[in-house]
């Protein structure tokens, strides 16, 4: 039996389209390997938001290429840089087969099997009005606790600073009944809870006239007997409307976190990244949503060092970070992506030194509310869906609760797929340690 090894740099999105790749690849008889060694086929889905998956990229080719001197191995480069760079990466890599962006992922299979005899480019983006989503389930999500599920690809914003439109192209909503019926397969799988997944998943079939909205999505994947946990990424705060927000009054199976990027606290920041929303109108969705559930807990995106932020600019997003009190923040420097209109900007350019003195300052203080945020849950009682052993200790196992906590518990495998309360010994910035709760059962 052929073998093929999917190594994913970046996001969900990718995540879910490697998956993909192995479902279809599984159809011509392909089992999914962890070992670069035993592969037939390597592909690597690759990432072009920042520079520094870029730089991964390279160095993992530097350990992939060589093994084509001793065996027949076909090398494929998949996602958003080779959709970016394309033919480049043939003359920058002689020895790599398949170059192919994220709207090819449906032809995977004829890729490679005509890679064997040439080689193969295929980077152009498909109409909309027949996109064609693939349905065909991961071989991992057998067993599984947790699962993506795609609902939209593209993007229609054009946010200065970001490549996502030129890798991924136009915005594309995946029919209600698709998505559903994808959740009905996952379930009989096992899988419990679901991340619905898109760029900006929120405007969700606002482009087409009578589609159903995201809110309508998420009440249809609520009501599918045996989803137990919802969640979804990414969201753009000027597309949450008062439908979503009604969500988290009415749907208790919803989590209780939203990752909520707002990239920079100044509004003149904001113009400049034309996120199109202001510093007030997120505060106000925070307050709507916190007011409609309580215990909401939120994460969110940063970027320092963007092209003319001045130190009022900075102290604007860390007067931000203080007023919401984010449990997490994935934050980053400014990194010029080719293509994208802040490129015009980088006669502003912030200096090194002084976006890296910024990043560390906020990440510093990140990770102080983090970790207060957590120690204050400790002798508390957390109910956790556990996922599977933990990564690191012996005898423990790892689940999230509603609010994408982790916690870690001694006990038993056997416990993955339950409900089981915890009562929180200790916190850290980054998860919880916890024992089972007396007279604690599973659900």
């Amino acid at each position: 039996m052929p073998r093929v090894y999917v190594h994913t740099f970046g996001c969900q999105m990718n995540e879910s389209d490697s998956g993909k790749m192995r479902a279809l690849l599984g159809k011509d008889g392909f089992e999914a390997t962890e070992e670069i060694h035993d592969a037939d086929v390597v592909i690597i889905n690759t990432c072009s938001v920042r520079e520094k998956p870029e730089q991964k990229l390279h160095s993992f080719l530097g350990r992939v290429l060589p093994q084509k001197r001793s065996r027949a191995l076909t090398v494929g480069i998949a996602g958003c840089q080779a959709q970016v760079d394309g033919e480049r990466l043939f003359k920058k890599y002689p020895a790599v087969d398949l170059v192919f962006g994220p709207d090819a992922v449906h032809r995977v299979n004829d890729m490679v099997r005509a890679a064997r005899e040439r080689r193969v480019l295929d980077t152009e983006f498909l109409d909309g009005d027949a996109y064609p989503f693939v349905s065909d389930l991961d071989p991992a999500a057998q067993g599984q606790v947790a699962a993506f599920v795609t609902i939209q690809k593209g993007c229609d914003n054009r946010c200065t600073f970001c490549i996502v439109p030129a890798t991924r192209g136009d915005e594309v909503s995946r029919p209600l009944a698709e998505v559903v019926a994808e959740v009905r397969r996952l379930v009989d799988h096992g899988v419990k809870e679901f991340t619905l997944i898109g760029q900006n998943v929120n405007s969700y079939g606002i482009k087409i006239p009578g589609h159903p909205s995201f809110a309508e999505l998420l009440r249809a994947v609520h009501e599918v007997p045996g989803v137990e946990l919802i969640r979804y990424t990414t969201s753009h705060p000027r597309d949450i409307g008062a439908d979503v927000v009604s969500c988290y009054a009415e749907l208790p199976r919803l989590a209780s976190h939203l990752h909520l990027p707002v990239q920079s606290g100044s509004d003149r920041v904001l113009r400049r990244m034309k996120r199109f929303y202001t510093r007030e109108r997120y505060l106000e969705v925070v307050a709507q949503l916190r007011a409609a559930r309580p215990d909401l807990v939120l994460s969110t995106d940063v970027i320092c060092g963007f092209p003319g932020e001045s130190d009022a600019d900075f102290d604007e997003t860390m007067s931000l970070l203080e007023r919401v009190q984010f449990h997490a923040s994935f934050s980053f420097r400014y990194s010029p992506r080719p293509g994208t209109p802040a490129l015009r900007l980088l006669d502003e350019a912030v200096p090194e030194a002084v976006a890296q003195a910024r990043l560390e300052r906020l990440q510093s203080r990140q990770r102080a509310i983090a970790l207060a945020a957590h120690q204050s849950l400790v002798g508390s009682v957390q109910r956790v869906l556990v996922e599977g052993p933990s990564a690191h200790d012996e005898g423990v196992v790892c689940g999230r609760t509603s609010t994408f906590k982790t916690v870690n518990f001694p006990g038993s495998t056997d416990l993955t797929g339950s409900w089981v309360d915890v009562q929180i010994t200790r916190g850290f910035a980054n998860t919880l340690r916890g024992e089972r709760a007396e007279n604690s059962g599973k659900t």
